[in-house]
């Protein structure tokens, strides 16, 4: 599978420098997995939504596979069942790119583009894609809710806004209302470790977009 800059000017290139463990893993894995999509993971959905999701970074057989933001893998399924069940998507989910599945006033993204090794990205990785993540909110400017999905995607959101992470705690469900007006909610990760655990069941994830669906009425 060839890899393409996304659509948004928001999307870094598929060849980009800027985290050099994370372009040598990129290499290797287009030499392992030579049909993956191996590059930059760009945004899903359109710049005009009032939510933005914002993942960790792309699973190595998940968005790394198939070139679109938690497609793939079980995280996926459960994301975009529930963004289905609370009309944020439409169409059937099939863990391909071109399942034709389609986002409802929702955009989707990660605080890093690149897959890290062993699904850790560390600190300088973050702080090179911060610029990215910046461009996206930007460009959203009909934008009222972020949903976090994850301590490191809170503090880069946070990071990514100009925000002290002292001020906003991450935590299950936790909200707030920043200065400019905008919501921030936050939400252990989707990941099959966090089911698997109990760390997160699906009641609990529900409730997040139902607390999502409250603040914007359809």
């Amino acid at each position: 599978m060839s890899a393409a800059r996304g659509g948004a000017l928001s999307d870094p290139p598929a060849d980009c420098p800027l985290c050099p463990r994370l372009v040598q893993f990129r290499r290797d894995n287009q030499a392992a997995f030579s049909d993956f999509f191996n590059a930059p993971v760009p945004s899903f959905g359109a710049a005009d939504a009032r939510l933005l999701i914002v993942g960790m970074a792309p699973g190595l057989k998940g968005a790394n596979r198939t070139g679109r933001p938690f497609t793939g893998d079980y995280a996926g399924d459960l994301l975009y069942a529930t963004l289905i069940r609370h009309g944020f998507a439409r169409g059937d989910y099939d863990r391909r790119s071109d399942d034709g599945l389609e986002l409802t006033d929702c955009r989707i993204t990660n605080a890093v583009r690149c897959v890290p090794p062993q699904n850790k990205p560390v600190g300088a990785e973050v702080n090179a894609c911060r610029s990215f993540l910046i461009a996206t909110i930007a460009e959203m400017t009909a934008l009222r809710v972020i949903l976090t999905l994850g301590s490191l995607a809170h503090g880069a959101t946070l990071a990514a806004l100009g925000l002290k992470k002292s001020a906003y705690k991450f935590g299950h469900g936790a909200k707030a209302v920043l200065p400019d007006g905008r919501t921030l909610i936050s939400s252990y990760h989707c990941s099959r470790y966090n089911t698997n655990t109990g760390v997160l069941t699906e009641d609990m994830f529900n409730a997040v977009f139902q607390d999502i669906r409250r603040t914007l009425p359809r």
